[in-house]
C-alpha cells in the first residue's frame, strides 16, 4: 500500500528525509499553503506535518477524507481542530521532548538578560556610548524560582536552577512526589502558595480551559514586589492586560514574554512599550538543534503510524498507552470480546446497548485507556456507518451515542494479563472475558457463564445448545456441507444434560443461510455469526 504525506512549515529536512526513505510513501514537500490551496490539496494525502505556522481547521479535516494522521513537529497543537480531528479518527502527534533544552536554556538567557539589564546596555554601545553606571543588575543566586508545572520543560528549568543556587518550588497537582523529590524540588501545596514566596515565576502548562487566564491580576498583585513573571509556554496562561498593569504600576520588577495571546504581535501592541518587559518573537523552540530533534521525533511517529497503526505517540488516543507493542494482544482480546458481546445479545433481542464496562488484571492496568477505546471500537464495529471507526474515536462516537464507558482494575480476573467486556442495556448484559499472556495467542476465555478456550480470528460462531449427544457432529455436517473450514471448536457446558455453549472459531466468512440451518438443528437454540475486522 502506498501513502501520500504533505509536509510543510519548513520541517527539518533530517526528519523528511526519514519518510522520503520509506518505499511506500509519496512524499510532497510544500511551503506554507494559503487555506483555500491547502483545501484543494488536502483531499489527497494521507498525512501531513508541518509545524504552526499552518492551521489544521475542522474544515480542513472534514475535507481530508483520506487523512490519517496530523504530525505537529514542535508541542503546542493549538493550530489543530483537536476536537474534529478526534472526531474524524485523525490522530494528531507532535514532539513534546525535542524542544525541551532549547526552552530551558532561552528562560535563563531571558531572564539573565532582564535583570542584568543586557538589552539596554547593548544598544547604548551600539550608540557609541558607555553608560556602565546605569546598569546596575541583580543575580540569581538566593531568589526562589517557582514554577507551575513540572512536566519536561519544568523540570529541565528546575534543573539548571539549582546551579545557579536558585531555591526552587513548584505546583503541580498532576506529578507525583517521586518527581518533584528526584529533581530536588518543593512542592507547593497550591497556586497561592507557591506565588506568595516568588522571587521568578515562570509556567510551563499546557493552554487549556484549566490554565487561560490562570496568572492573571489577582494572582500577580500576589506576588513579592520586585519579582519577574515569565511566559515561554503559550500566549494567553498569563493574562497580558493583567500583566500590563502590574509593569506600569511598579508591582513587578520586569517580565519576559516568548508566546502571546495573538501572534505575531501587532505592531502597535502596547506591550511593546511597556516598562521592564522583555519581548522575543516565540523563540522557544528555534534551535538548530531542537528543529532537528522535533522533525525526527515526529516523522518518525507519523511513518509507524501510518506503517504499523503504533498510535502510542498520538496525544488523542486514549491516555497511557505505555508498551504500545506490547498491548497489542489485549487491546485485540477487548476488541473482539465486545464484538461478540454485541452479536450475541443482538441475537437475544437487544437494540440498544446503554453501557460498556471493562474490567482488566493489575498487569493490564497501564493500558486501560487503549484498551477501553479497543472495547468501544469492537461494540461499535457494523453497527455505525463509518469506515473511520478506530481508536482514536471509538470512544467519543460512543459516548454520542449515549453510552456509557467505565474501566476498572481488578485481581479477580483468575489469569495474568485478561480482561473482561460487560456489556448491557434495560434487562439484558452479557460479559465476555479473554487473556493476552506473554508469548501465546489472544484467547477469549469465557461468554456469560461458559468457560471457553478459543482464538478469536476471522469469524468466530457462538451456539447455544442442549447438551445432548450428537449435537456436535451435526453442527460439523451443516458447516462442512456449506463449506465452512471449522479452525477450533470448544464445547462448554454447566452441567451434564443441561444448557451447553459452542465457540467455533471458523476461516472465511459465514452466511446468514448458514446460521438459518443451524438454528434449523433440533437442539441448537440460537447462533450468533461475528466476524472480525481486520486491523
Amino acid at each position: 500500500m502506498t501513502y501520500r504525506v504533505l509536509v510543510t512549515d519548513d520541517v527539518d529536512p533530517e526528519g523528511v528525509a526519514l519518510l522520503v526513505a520509506e518505499p511506500q510513501f509519496i512524499v510532497d514537500e510544500v511551503p506554507t499553503l494559503p487555506k483555500d490551496e491547502l483545501l484543494r490539496r488536502i483531499v489527497d494525502y494521507d498525512a501531513i506535518v508541518g509545524r504552526s505556522a499552518t492551521r489544521i481547521s475542522a474544515d480542513v479535516l472534514q475535507r481530508a477524507t483520506k487523512l490519517r494522521v496530523v504530525g505537529r513537529a514542535g508541542v503546542g497543537v493549538d493550530n489543530i481542530a483537536l476536537d474534529v480531528a478526534t472526531s474524524l479518527g485523525v490522530a494528531i502527534i507532535n514532539a513534546p521532548a525535542g524542544n525541551t533544552v532549547a526552552v530551558a536554556e532561552l528562560f535563563f538567557g531571558a531572564v539573565i538578560g532582564l535583570l542584568r539589564q543586557l538589552p539596554q546596555a547593548a544598544q547604548t554601545m551600539t550608540a557609541g556610548r558607555w553608560d556602565r553606571a546605569l546598569y546596575l543588575g541583580r543575580e540569581l543566586k538566593g531568589k526562589t524560582l517557582g514554577i507551575v508545572g513540572l512536566g519536561r520543560i519544568g523540570g529541565e528549568v528546575a534543573t539548571r536552577a539549582h546551579a545557579f543556587g536558585m531555591q526552587v518550588v513548584a505546583y503541580d497537582p498532576y506529578i507525583a512526589d517521586a518527581r518533584f523529590t528526584a529533581l530536588r524540588v518543593r512542592r507547593a501545596p497550591s497556586l497561592d502558595a507557591l506565588i506568595a514566596e516568588t522571587n521568578v515565576l515562570t509556567v510551563h502548562v499546557p493552554l487549556t480551559d484549566e490554565t487561560r487566564g490562570m496568572i492573571g491580576k489577582r494572582e500577580l498583585a500576589r506576588l513579592p514586589s520586585r519579582s519577574v513573571a515569565v511566559n515561554m509556554a503559550r500566549g494567553g496562561i498569563i493574562d497580558e492586560t493583567a500583566l500590563l498593569f502590574a509593569l506600569e504600576s511598579d508591582q513587578l520588577r520586569g517580565a519576559v514574554l516568548d508566546v502571546f495571546t495573538v501572534e505575531p504581535l501587532a505592531e502597535d501592541h502596547p506591550m511593546r512599550l511597556a516598562p521592564n518587559l522583555l519581548l522575543t518573537p516565540h523563540l522557544g523552540a528555534s534551535t538548530v538543534e531542537a528543529q532537528r530533534n522535533v522533525a525526527r521525533d515526529v516523522c518518525i511517529a507519523v511513518r509507524d503510524a501510518l506503517l504499523h497503526n503504533d498510535l502510542s505517540r498520538s496525544i488523542n488516543v486514549a491516555a497511557g498507552s505505555e508498551g504500545w507493542a506490547e498491548l497489542q494482544p489485549a487491546m485485540l482480546v477487548a476488541r473482539r470480546a465486545a464484538a461478540v458481546a454485541r452479536a450475541v445479545l443482538a441475537d437475544q433481542g437487544m437494540r440498544t446497548v446503554r453501557r460498556l464496562a471493562l474490567r482488566v488484571s493489575p498487569e493490564l492496568a497501564h493500558g486501560s485507556g487503549p484498551l477501553l477505546a479497543a472495547a468501544a471500537a469492537g461494540l461499535l464495529e457494523g453497527v455505525i456507518e463509518t469506515d473511520r471507526l478506530n481508536l482514536i474515536n471509538a470512544r467519543s462516537l460512543a459516548e454520542a451515542r449515549g453510552i456509557e464507558l467505565t474501566v476498572g482494575e481488578s485481581s479477580e480476573l483468575g489469569t495474568r494479563r485478561s480482561l473482561e467486556v460487560e456489556l448491557s442495556g434495560g434487562m439484558q448484559q452479557l460479559a465476555v472475558a479473554g487473556s493476552a499472556p506473554e508469548g501465546s495467542v489472544a484467547r477469549l476465555t469465557r461468554i456469560g457463564s461458559f468457560h471457553v478456550d478459543v482464538n478469536p480470528k476471522q469469524t468466530l460462531l457462538i451456539l447455544t445448545n442442549k447438551d445432548v449427544p450428537g449435537v456436535i457432529g451435526r453442527v460439523g455436517t451443516v458447516l462442512g456441507e456449506r463449506g465452512v473450514n471449522i479452525a477450533e471448536y470448544h464445547q462448554a457446558r454447566l452441567a451434564q444434560g443441561g444448557d451447553a455453549l459452542a465457540a467455533i472459531s471458523v476461516d472465511g466468512t459465514v452466511e446468514e443461510a448458514t446460521r438459518r440451518a443451524l438454528l434449523e438443528l433440533p437442539d441448537v437454540v440460537s447462533a450468533s455469526i461475528v466476524h472480525f475486522r481486520a486491523d
